[in-house]
């Protein structure tokens, strides 16, 4: 009998982690990379990625990271309610590139884990 009501004990333990793991705030993006094409040396392009709370709790995007100070994102502050969209704008300035450019963007928020976005150009010298 100790065993069964153990072992219920237990059972009723790993639902519970279970449904607690999928609640919570989800980022779910509509597009995760974008590709400019070819560009010319000195363009500032940018582009929006958007985006939308899958999840059941508010979404807060912490901060938004780039590996280039050539890249600069923009992002929400205020949460996201459950259902709702957003936007994140990146703007690249090719100045002193040239070839193609991979440029990965980093998205913490409160979210289970990060999001990792990109935006990809060849930049053409003249």
């Amino acid at each position: 009998m100790k065993k069964l009501v153990l072992a219920l004990f237990l059972g009723l333990i790993g639902i519970v982690a279970s449904a607690q793991d999928t609640a919570g705030p989800v980022i779910t993006f509509e597009e995760k990379t974008y590709e400019f094409g070819d560009i010319h040396q000195g363009d500032v392009v940018e582009h929006t990625f958007k985006f939308s709370n899958t999840g059941d709790t508010p979404l807060v995007i912490t901060n938004v990271t780039t590996t280039c100070g050539c890249t600069a994102p923009k992002w929400p502050k205020e949460p996201i309610q459950p259902g709702d969209s957003g936007e994140i704008l990146v703007k690249f300035n090719s100045r002193g590139k040239r070839g193609v450019q991979n440029k990965p963007i980093t998205v913490y928020s409160n979210a289970k884990s990060t999001t990792k976005i990109s935006i990809t150009t060849n930049v053409l010298v003249e």
